[in-house]
């Protein structure tokens, strides 16, 4: 009843969002040019009021807005900016803002205490390179959504608070050069030691264990005084082998630890799990719990919104992939209703549904397991193993036939909601695969369309078609947009929210780039170097254009994902897409013609 009323709450919030943020995001930045110290001039001369058109302030320097034509801020990025002062006012009238970098700056004093109800939805925050002091504020446990938190290379102190242990979103932290001491959360732990670098009194793994770090130094500095170099030897020698017999426990307790869930259902190994295909013949639980090594984290291979993946081994040597689902409110006749249906979708370039189970609270699923991984894994390889393009252009027309039977062929049809190259796995063949479909509805206990806002899942926000800051509402046309994006990750070989050849003061995504270029006419220069020069560049170029297309600011001018199978002419092209949608010959309709082949 109580999250159900925190998530009533939000969706209040949001609707008064709609309604009223725009006079209020602009107040947000007024409060922040008039509260902050701009020697060079950039917000003075950039952000200027005297303008009353919607969607002004999206032309200010470092504000990303939701919308091009209305006022609100997703975020600021003001970093690099030589700005002073304390940290900024106003920012709580940006209700809707998810990012705020701050980085590289001359900040100082504290970070406010009640930041949490300043910008409570965010999803990265970044103050590094900047003076701020005092401690970190307890209260960014509050901050759920959070993806990134980077505090880098500041003049913070005291202990990082054991309460981030509630920040289960996080995927990047980073407090190093900084003047922190104590010892280093236990849920932080899987962060590099790169994360804590430079405290030269914090301590815990990832750095030097607390207890064994005291007791060397003081052995150290009274024993060397006593004998020498020769006993200092020998102390560090047995402080060196007690802390490897250590060790194993350690990490065992740790592994204990992390396994809670799974100790939980151990009274329940003997449910069956319900298989809709039978690699092994009356499978239980205890037969998963086997073969993930009672779901050790050794055993993970990725992680997402939907949930963690494990690889499951069995006994005579075949591989599964068992996803334990993120918590879900729905009964367990509504969860074996969806299952059921997911089941008995069926198609070369969906990921199989193999089978599930329900234990107690959790609920795990049996997938068919990928060998390759993801695209997402395969496109951010070292250089010297990029994909060549006939294999991305397979990989293209795969996906795109997956999605088509999604959207029009499944009754009822099935929007994915969730659409990136992270999400398309490969076979061993490099057959490519969509997975998590369908999975968005049971992310929520209310049945809406929000899942992705009211979850915080704004860590990949190159993906996110830029209507649905105004809807809310997942559609076709949305998952369409999201495709078009990893069709752009096909051919340019770049990551959608960083663009690494473009230059060092572009802070857009990977659709914005594009649409510089192609403005510009500059199109060609987007399409990854590796594949230019081997007799397929027009082929490259029309590509290009479908992924564009795909990816236009208004929903009903990209295509359907139907339309996308048939062949393009001069006429059905879309009328707006200016540079970028040239003459686009039968060659290029061909490859996703093809989607007719199955």
């Amino acid at each position: 009843m109580t999250d159900h009323f925190a998530l009533s709450a939000l969706l209040l919030l949001l609707s008064s969002t709609t309604c009223f943020s725009s006079d209020l995001d602009v107040q947000c930045l007024r409060d922040v040019q008039k509260s902050v110290i701009d020697p060079n001039g950039i917000l003075k001369s950039s952000w200027t009021f005297d303008n009353n058109t919607a969607g002004f302030i999206c032309r200010f320097t470092g504000v990303e807005c939701w919308h091009p034509d209305e006022n609100r801020v997703l975020s600021l990025r003001l970093s690099n900016f030589g700005l002073q002062g304390l940290f900024p006012q106003g920012l709580k009238n940006c209700t809707s803002m998810t990012g705020l970098d701050l980085s590289s700056n001359n900040f100082t004093g504290p970070i406010p205490s009640d930041i949490s109800l300043q910008v409570p939805f965010l999803t990265s925050l970044d103050l590094s390179y900047n003076g701020f002091s005092g401690e970190i504020p307890l209260l960014i446990y509050n901050m759920t959504y959070l993806n990134t938190l980077n505090l880098q290379h500041n003049q913070l102190s005291g202990q990082i608070p054991g309460q981030f242990s509630l920040l289960a979103r996080l995927l990047t932290f980073n407090v190093a050069d900084n003047q922190l001491s104590g010892s280093i959360p236990s849920a932080l732990q899987k962060f590099s030691s790169s994360s804590f670098a430079g405290n030269q009194r914090l301590c815990g793994p990832p750095l030097v264990d607390c207890q064994a770090s005291a007791k060397s130094k003081s052995n150290a500095a009274i024993i060397g005084a006593v004998v020498g170099v020769v006993v200092v030897v020998i102390i560090v020698t047995i402080v060196v082998l007690f802390c490897l017999r250590r060790l194993p426990d350690k990490k065992k307790a740790k592994d204990e630890d992390d396994n809670k869930w799974a100790k939980s259902i151990k009274g329940t190994k003997t449910i069956k799990v319900s298989m809709f295909e039978n690699p092994v013949s009356k499978m239980k639980l205890s037969d998963l719990m086997k073969a993930t090594n009672q779901f050790s984290k050794e055993n993970i291979i990725g992680s997402g919104r939907t949930g963690t993946m494990y690889k499951a081994v069995l006994p005579d040597g075949s591989f599964l992939a068992v996803k334990r689902l993120q918590d879900s409110q729905h009964s367990e006749s509504q969860f074996t209703s969806e299952m059921k249906t997911l089941g008995q979708v069926r198609h070369r370039n969906l990921v199989p549904l193999l089978g599930f189970c329900i234990a107690k609270k959790e609920k795990l699923l049996v997938y068919k397991h990928m060998p390759k991984g993801s695209l997402y894994d395969q496109l951010t390889q070292e250089e010297g193993s990029k994909m060549d393009w006939p294999l991305r252009l397979r990989i293209g027309i795969g996906a795109a036939k997956g999605l088509a039977y999604l959207h029009h062929t499944c009754n009822p049809r099935v929007l994915h909601r969730n659409i990136s190259s992270k999400c398309i796995l490969l076979d061993e063949d490099y057959e490519p695969k969509i997975s998590d479909f369908g999975l968005a509805r049971l992310m929520n206990p209310i049945d809406t369309h929000l899942s992705t806002f009211v979850n915080g899942e704004f860590g990949d926000l190159g993906y996110v078609a830029p209507e649905y800051a105004r809807t809310l509402m997942a559609t076709p046309k949305g998952d369409v947009y999201s495709f078009g994006v990893v069709l752009l990750e096909l051919i340019t070989g770049e990551k959608p929210t960083h663009v690494s050849m473009a230059p060092e003061n572009f802070r857009g995504s990977l659709v914005e780039w594009i649409n510089y270029l192609s403005s510009n006419g500059l199109l060609q220069d987007a399409i990854d170097k590796s594949l230019i020069g081997k007799d397929t560049d027009g082929e490259l170029m029309q590509f290009l254009k479908v992924a564009c297309s795909c990816t236009l600011a208004t929903p009903k001018e990209r295509p359907t994902m139907f339309e996308m199978a048939k062949p393009w002419t001069n006429s059905s092209l879309p009328s707006n897409c200016t540079a970028i949608c040239l003459q686009t010959t039968k060659k290029t309709a061909r490859f996703f013609f093809s989607l007719h082949g199955s």
